[in-house]
């Protein structure tokens, strides 16, 4: 849902709809990613015995910003060039 408001905010306030559906579709990935690993990390430290919630964060922090950054220049590479 928020993906949808976003890209067509964008849409409209740039008067160009590729721009708001890559957008929308950026937000999309980073949302799935961010909640799968969100999942995924406390349980592989859990296993290595380390304190899911101290390193947590940081990491989950770091793979959402770099998929995010990477899904949107990569989705507007694909979509706009």
């Amino acid at each position: 849902m928020w993906a949808l408001i976003i890209g067509g905010m964008a849409a409209l306030w740039f008067q160009e709809p590729v721009i708001g559906a890559t957008i929308a579709l950026a937000i999309v990935v980073n949302i799935i990613t961010a909640a799968l690993f969100g999942v995924l990390i406390p349980i592989i430290l859990d296993k290595f015995k380390l304190d899911p919630a101290l390193a947590g964060s940081v990491i989950l922090t770091t793979v959402t910003d770099v998929v995010g950054f990477f899904a949107f220049l990569g989705t507007a590479s694909l979509v706009m060039l």
